[in-house]
């Protein structure tokens, strides 16, 4: 299949399949005679996986490293294992952050009005005061000192 019709099966541009191919994040794809990429299902996997590892927050040089290893002649099974246990652990560490920032809004919703209405009140008055304050002109007294 070409270009076109690799992005319309997974879902990735095609520029984004032209910067996996030149990132050596997918294997060269062949080219027809004309020069055309011609993509295989070999190739189709390997955008998949990438698009997947990108998608989990996978950096690019811990993903090259990954399928550097994978591509290797040697068994690199522990090394594999132990940058896809430390992107695992990043991606927890994000899941807490995010799920906080869910349970957060989850109450702010559910206490909407016997919450939220007199925290935006109490807000809006602590702006109204330090708008009053900065409009506040400094006046001198007689002793030369600046009152505000």
């Amino acid at each position: 299949m070409n270009i076109k019709e690799a992005s319309e099966k997974t879902g990735v541009s095609s520029a984004a399949i032209r910067y996996y191919e030149k990132e050596s994040l997918i294997p060269p794809i062949d080219r027809t005679a004309v020069g055309n990429r011609d993509i295989d299902d070999r190739i189709i996997r390997r955008i998949t996986f990438v698009t997947q590892m990108r998608a989990a927050g996978m950096s690019i040089e811990n993903l090259r490293r990954y399928i550097e290893l994978f591509d290797a002649q040697e068994d690199n099974t522990k090394e594999q294992k132990a940058l896809l246990q430390e992107q695992l652990g990043v991606m927890e560490e994000k899941h807490g952050d995010l799920q906080a920032a869910i349970d957060h809004l989850n109450y702010k919703l559910n206490h909407f009005y016997d919450h939220m209405e007199s925290t935006e009140q109490e807000l809006r008055e602590l702006e109204r005061q330090h708008a009053d304050k900065v409009t506040q002109k400094p006046t001198e007294d007689g002793d030369g000192l600046t009152n505000y």
